[in-house]
């Protein structure tokens, strides 16, 4: 899938050569997972990369020659080939690269003799080609959320008052290891009591006490690919303030997976779980956009946001997670991931959601 998948994005280009810097968008384009870039045009394409990563290399990423830089420095290779290759648009991942790289690319193709080489910013040129994922890519986004489903089943057994916030969130980076993770989405949430009221709390040697809310936000990789989830459950017995909370958060959840489908902006998305929650009073206390999509990285585009204007096209994979955080006191947040389909959308996210008391 990479190596057509990057004759097509050089094929629709702005430019004619394309330098990749960022991990996802190489490992979209070639396979490579290693430390480098990867240059494109419609002469070669090219691996460029240490002794560290040229075994891997040869492995991942069939179709590519790969480089090995030496003492003549990083951007020799690159020069060579702007050179061999005639090129005068060089497009770069301006999102991904340094203004000091910046200065040090331009500054070293000049030095190698490719004054004329104009270079330009992508954009969101490449990253936008991975908003509509593959069905590989979504097999693997899949098993990725599976794996975390195990992991929490796993978990609910062992959370009990007097853990702390550390050890909850160790145990669940173990059980998704455990399960068949290969690395992680994210830093682990684990937020009890107040501290449920922070979105992204780091978690603390705060012990888990009777009446907590405890929120755990968690994903791991799964070939490269991410999950995400959140679960808030409650230590001990719910209070009727909890009980209503958390109702509301999930028929704002429930509401948007109803109203997902094609064509939609994901504006029209967030406000259909934003509404459910600002007539419940809540308005105030869910901050933080609906969804954001998942793929190589945890957070990718589009959004379900008050400023996406972006319809909703089946391929994509995008998180539903409304909460609400009252300060001082205690908050809910509930996601899924699903992916949209040609007429509504399938969560691939299947831990159960009703209250549970622990």
């Amino acid at each position: 899938m990479e190596k057509e998948m990057a004759e097509e994005i050089l094929r629709h280009a702005p430019v004619d050569g394309i330098l990749l810097t960022g991990a996802a968008n190489m490992r979209y384009v070639s396979g490579f997972t290693g430390e480098g870039y990867v240059y494109l045009s419609g002469k070669q394409s090219l691996i460029v990369t240490d002794s560290r990563y040229t075994v891997a290399a040869a492995l991942e990423c069939p179709g590519y020659q790969i480089v090995q830089w030496d003492k003549k420095g990083y951007y020799e290779p690159l020069a060579t080939a702007v050179r061999n290759d005639g090129i005068r648009k060089l497009g770069v991942e301006d999102e991904e690269m340094t203004v000091a790289g910046w200065e040090k690319l331009c500054s070293e193709m000049t030095k190698a003799g490719c004054g004329r080489l104009q270079i330009r910013p992508l954009k969101d040129y490449v990253t936008a080609y991975r908003a509509v994922k593959q069905p590989d890519e979504i097999r693997k986004i899949r098993e990725a959320e599976a794996v975390g489903d195990r992991a929490f089943a796993k978990l609910l057994p062992r959370l009990q008052a007097g853990m702390t916030e550390k050890q909850v969130a160790a145990w669940i980076e173990f059980l998704m290891k455990e399960e068949g993770a290969d690395g992680f989405s994210f830093d682990t949430i684990a937020a009890s009591g107040i501290h449920s009221a922070m979105p992204h709390a780091v978690p603390t040697d705060k012990k888990l006490e009777e009446g907590d809310f405890l929120t755990m936000d968690f994903g791991c990789r799964y070939q490269g690919y991410c999950s995400d989830m959140t679960r808030t459950v409650v230590i001990g017995k719910a209070s009727d303030r909890q009980r209503e909370v958390y109702d509301i958060v999930l028929l704002a959840q429930q509401t948007a997976l109803a109203g997902i489908r094609p064509g939609v902006t994901g504006k029209e998305i967030d406000a259909l779980a934003r509404d459910v929650i600002d007539k419940a009073g809540y308005g105030s206390c869910f901050g933080h956009s609906l969804g954001h999509s998942v793929g190589l990285e945890i957070h990718e585009k589009p959004c379900f946001s008050p400023k996406e204007k972006n319809v909703i096209r089946p391929g994509m994979v995008i998180t539903v997670e409304p909460g609400i955080y009252i300060e001082n006191s205690f908050g809910v947040r509930i996601e899924d991931v699903v992916v949209i389909t040609e007429d509504g959308c399938e969560n691939i996210t299947h831990s159960p959601k009703e209250l549970t008391e622990i």
